[in-house]
């Protein structure tokens, strides 16, 4: 149980496909259980290994927009042809709870969150690769898509690296390690910031009566 009450994170991962934002998430949630992934919608189809709300809602196209007209989705977006959005209820509920949600999203998604009505609570993180080189190594060593696919999402990442002075921090994926690291570093002092830690007044009143009983 924490010491005091705070309110919680949305923690934004961003990165151009293949720099390491998906493997950061799932070592971010190692290291702290208790940060809710936000699962988002899509409409894509499963790949191999994917389970319907493990990794995503897979929703039909219909589906999706009934969710977006209605305003159910905190952000939403077209990423090579398919759609993705983050069911807002849960984010809410969990904010509220004092909790931290943690997306991994595009710098589109990235951006309508920044500009929510919950933009206060928002950490925002951007992945850099090495190098070009590197990125593409890593696209092609993962083994999950086509020469085709990899070379779209090639060009997409300038696009997506050109988003990268939107964030509030930079860093570059040299080492899994270290950049696990850093991030969990950056969530342990964006949740010390004293005008997250909505249980800090009390705290220091208890503190002054105490020097009161002293005198």
């Amino acid at each position: 149980m924490p010491e005091h009450s705070r309110r919680g994170l949305l923690i934004i991962l961003s990165s151009p496909s293949g720099a390491g934002k998906s493997t950061l998430a799932r070592r971010l949630r190692t290291w702290d259980p208790s940060i809710r992934f936000s699962v988002s919608a899509t409409t894509r189809a499963p790949r191999p290994g994917e389970t319907h709300g493990v990794e995503y809602f897979f929703v039909s196209a219909q589906d999706f927009a009934r969710m977006a007209d209605a305003g159910d989705l905190l952000e939403h977006a077209e990423v090579f042809g398919n759609l993705y959005g983050s069911p807002k209820a849960p984010v809410l509920a969990a904010l509220d709870q004092g909790q931290d949600v943690l997306f991994d999203i595009d710098w589109q998604g990235g951006q309508q969150i920044r500009n929510s009505v919950r933009a206060e609570d928002v950490v925002s993180i951007f992945v850099l690769p090495p190098s070009i080189a590197e990125l593409e190594r890593r696209l092609q060593s993962r083994g999950q898509d086509t020469s085709e696919t990899i070379a779209n999402r090639m060009r997409r990442s300038r696009d997506e690296i050109s988003h990268w002075a939107e964030y509030d921090y930079v860093l570059v994926n040299t080492d899994i390690d270290r950049a696990e690291a850093q991030v969990s570093a950056i969530v342990t002092a964006e949740r010390l910031k004293r005008s997250r830690q909505t249980g800090l007044t009390d705290r220091v009143r208890k503190l002054n009566l105490e020097f009161e009983e002293r005198t």
